[in-house]
């Protein structure tokens, strides 16, 4: 099952496309571009990133809202039982 909140959902998207910016801004301060080429560059890598893992968040939680969750009930009273002492064990 697919359990994910919105704002978990959201602070990894926005974590895994600034990781995808900062790589691919590292590997293009290497080559020999413009500067605004590589900002430019680096922005569509984020915003790409960006899009498609909430593309991907929309459309597993589009083939999975047909799935049934199982609740289990709960028990009104609880089966703790007091510790025993020694002497209290039945031989």
């Amino acid at each position: 099952m697919y359990y994910l909140n919105s704002k978990t959902a959201q602070v990894r998207n926005i974590s895994v496309s600034v990781a995808n910016g900062i790589i691919s801004l590292v590997i293009l301060l290497i080559a020999p571009l413009g500067l605004l080429a590589v900002i430019v560059n680096t922005a569509l890598v984020m915003a790409s990133t960006y899009g498609l893992l909430v593309g991907s968040d929309r459309l597993i939680m589009y083939l999975q809202r047909d799935q049934q969750v199982e609740l289990l009930p709960r028990s009104k009273s609880t089966d703790i039982t007091k510790s025993r002492d020694r002497s209290d064990i039945d031989r």
